[in-house]
């Protein structure tokens, strides 16, 4: 089934591409997640990323568009060519990143605990075509990062892990659509994905706690267009596969759609729901869900944006082995430049998914997490970034008998240096721990890092 709906995901995504290819750019600027654009000056981005999710798709929901724009939070232009003064139509980079690490715990165990010094290489190749970096106008863009990971004492654990991410916008007058698609081939304790500024981003794979291979798939499709100067209606589709080796697969399709109002220059606010399906391995049941959501992108200033969803779903359970499950369903995030050179976000989820690991089982996923970085006489950047995940687990069929409940938490505190234009060096410390209910899945794990950047 897996590799039938695989095949099926690969036309759609060729269907997109081909549609995107055909159509001629608009003259209309998006409005699409403003914050990227003036967040993007600071850098550079965290050394490891906060551990917020294994879900690399986090927003079930597309972003609103946000009103009007305002000078302040205008876009810089576009790069120009040198010896036209055209913008440059055509973009490519290429990054080197090499890390160092020393873990004292490389497989995130509670009992054997073995510690390891690793080095990964990792390269990064972007190539795009149009607004690749703001990503307000039309743009097409390609980012492959792959992963090597060299073990000095455990070489039985060496890996190659790839991310690949395609994705692309087309705007008209009335009508935006935007897709991506992306595949992590993974093997290890975490998450490799991929960030707003095409960076690699490391999150703990919480449910399995240890060290596993698995793939991911997530395709995302949306469209909005304006009714009016005011009123717009906007649909997405989403699907995302997990295939795991030896433990429980799924995947997962979902649909939605809003009726979005801008309120005024800086305030947008939508009304619709989300419905979709979830096919997991057998024995453990098939689900459907249902969601009566809100939502809403606040512009406050040039300095400040928030946006957000929250709502109730309604989960149903193939077989009707137990009552339909209620409960409240939010992302939250904002961002936050008060100086030239400071940014401060701070998000917040909830969402419910199944276990990899735990026969019919879900679990409902809780998760705040803040940051701060700091950039000092143009060259250094200081950063910390903290987190919190509470991951409450319930039966999917009713069965009497214990539950596993986690309390995770880090914090990660980083200093990076740019030597020159094109190198960057910089050293991290990140601190993480797990206290579970089942005590196989509790741990603590120390890591020590150095890191050097080569971008061109």
């Amino acid at each position: 089934m897996i590799s039938a709906l695989r095949h099926r995901r690969s036309r759609l995504t060729c269907v997109a591409v081909a549609l995107f290819i055909l159509s001629s750019p608009g003259p209309r600027l998006s409005a699409q997640d403003l914050s990227d654009v003036y967040l993007a000056a600071v850098e550079p981005s965290p050394l490891v990323a906060p551990e917020e999710s294994t879900d690399p798709s986090a927003d079930i929901n597309p972003p609103l568009p946000v009103a009007a724009s305002d000078p302040s939070t205008e876009s810089p232009p576009p790069p120009t060519s040198i010896e036209s003064g055209v913008p440059r139509r055509f973009h490519y980079l290429l990054r080197l990143n090499v890390r160092s690490v020393y873990d004292d715990n490389i497989d995130l165990s509670n009992t054997n605990r073995i510690s390891d010094i690793y080095t990964t290489i990792e390269p990064a190749v972007m190539v795009g075509f149009g607004d690749t970096d703001a990503r307000i106008e039309n743009y097409i863009r390609l980012d492959y990062l792959p992963s090597v990971f060299f073990y000095a004492d455990q070489s039985e654990n060496n890996s190659v892990q790839h991310v690949a991410r395609l994705e692309g916008q087309y705007r008209t007058n009335r009508l935006t659509v935007n897709f991506s698609q992306m595949v992590q081939i993974m093997d290890g304790a975490d998450v490799q994905t991929t960030d707003s500024a095409g960076s690699l981003d490391q999150q703990v794979n919480l449910d399995v706690a240890g060290r596993t291979e698995f793939n991911i798939y997530t395709t995302h499709f949306n469209a909005a267009y304006y009714l009016t100067g005011k009123t717009s209606l906007s649909a997405g589709a989403d699907y995302k596969a997990t295939d795991y080796t030896s433990l429980i697969s799924s995947e997962t399709f979902s649909g939605n759609l809003f009726l979005n109002y801008d309120y005024s220059p800086k305030l947008v606010i939508g009304l619709g729901g989300t419905a979709g399906s979830m096919r997991v391995d057998a024995p453990n049941p098939d689900q459907t869900f249902q969601q009566a959501n809100i939502r809403a992108t606040y512009q406050a200033t040039g300095k400040i944006d928030f946006a957000g969803t929250a709502g109730v779903e309604f989960r149903q359970f193939e077989g009707d082995m137990r009552d339909e499950d209620t409960s409240p369903v939010y992302e939250l995030r904002m961002n936050y430049v008060p100086f030239d050179g400071t940014k401060i976000f701070v998000t917040a989820y909830r969402r419910n998914l199944n276990s990899a690991v735990l026969t019919a089982q879900n679990y409902a996923v809780t998760n705040i997490s803040a940051g701060i970085q700091q950039r000092l006489l143009q060259r250094v950047f200081l950063g910390l970034n903290t987190g919190y995940e509470n991951s409450d687990y319930f039966s999917t069929i009713g069965a009497p008998g214990p539950e596993r409940a986690d309390d995770y938490f880090f914090v990660q505190p980083s200093i990076a240096v740019r030597v020159t234009r094109y190198w960057m060096v910089g050293a991290y410390y990140l601190h993480r721990e797990n206290s579970s209910s089942f005590e196989d899945f509790s741990f603590h794990n120390n890591q020590a890092g150095l890191r050097s950047t080569l971008e061109f």
